[in-house]
């Protein structure tokens, strides 16, 4: 067998691994038929198939996976070792968080950052799913919500979470005003077992017979405040805008701090990427106005 290019196997690995030769093809800046003419050359040299085309995408065979597993790990030991002498690579910039926070925290804070490194081209992806940093090297770092434990990979906490009961001013209206009644007679949204029994114990208080809906999410329960159906015990991070704007009013001094907190996480890879450190720094400052503006409104 004669020698296969080493291009050839990285190519190889990125489209395993994101399990799409469209994907892959946009990560390597190359079109779908070069990258697939280069996978069936590469099947050719080896004499057994990697890749099988699938309507959606492509899956590794058994031979591809053992091969996938043998030479992946010494490819990101290459990249990881060539990567101190990637220039352009310190100015391009990927950051994952989910849409709730990219949409209500952080976007609205970009432009400092950008301002300040204007050589940096910084892509935000907003996305549900917990990145696969192994799956998608192009993301260099995630902003995620949990208890900080997350294998292989480097998590800094950002900051802490906060519920506070919210409404709509109609809502607030039609009730008689903030302190009109007590809250246990508003007609509060979620889980009658969950978050809103330590908020009543919090504050002192006693908890409803019945609530008047339970939503599937944090952010239906938003929305359902928004639109005045009824009292949410929302997070404050994701809120802050609604609340700075008076589209949404905290009924209560009290606030209840969630299980989980803010985090940056990012694999070991990102440690030696000036355009991420920049991005952390920054970020970190972010995080520390943020603690500072909750304890002055606490």
């Amino acid at each position: 067998m004669s020698r296969i290019p080493l291009q050839a196997l990285q190519h190889f690995v990125i489209a395993a691994r994101l399990g799409n030769l469209t994907r892959a093809a946009e990560t390597l800046n190359l079109t779908v038929s070069a990258l697939s003419h280069q996978m069936r050359q590469l099947e050719q040299r080896l004499g057994y198939p990697v890749l099988l085309r699938q309507p959606r995408g492509v899956a590794v065979t058994a031979e591809g996976q053992r091969l996938l597993e043998q030479i992946g790990p010494h490819l990101d030991a290459i990249g990881l070792a060539v990567q101190p002498f990637a220039a352009r690579h310190d100015r391009v910039l990927t950051v994952s968080a989910l849409p709730s926070m990219a949409s209500n925290w952080l976007v609205p804070r970009l432009g400092s950052f950008v301002a300040a490194h204007p050589e940096i081209e910084l892509s935000l992806e907003s996305s549900e799913r917990l990145t696969d940093f192994e799956r998608h090297l192009q993301i260099d770092a995630a902003l995620r919500v949990g208890a900080g434990q997350w294998s292989g990979l480097q998590a800094e906490p950002l900051f802490d979470e906060w519920l506070v009961p919210m409404a709509s001013p109609s809502l607030v209206e039609r009730m008689g005003g903030v302190a009109g009644r007590p809250l246990s007679q508003w007609p509060l949204l979620g889980d009658p077992d969950g978050e809103w029994q330590r908020w009543f114990a919090l504050a002192g208080d006693t908890p409803p017979a019945r609530y008047v809906a339970l939503l599937n999410d944090s952010e239906a329960h938003h929305r359902a405040a928004l639109d005045g159906f009824g009292v949410a015990l929302g997070r404050v991070t994701r809120a802050r805008l609604l609340l700075d704007s008076g589209q949404l009013i905290a009924l209560s001094p009290h606030r209840l701090k969630t299980r989980w907190s803010h985090w940056l996480v990012y694999p070991p890879r990102s440690a030696s990427h000036q355009g991420f450190l920049a991005f952390r720094a920054w970020l970190h400052a972010q995080a520390r106005e943020h603690d500072l503006h909750m304890q002055q409104r606490g």
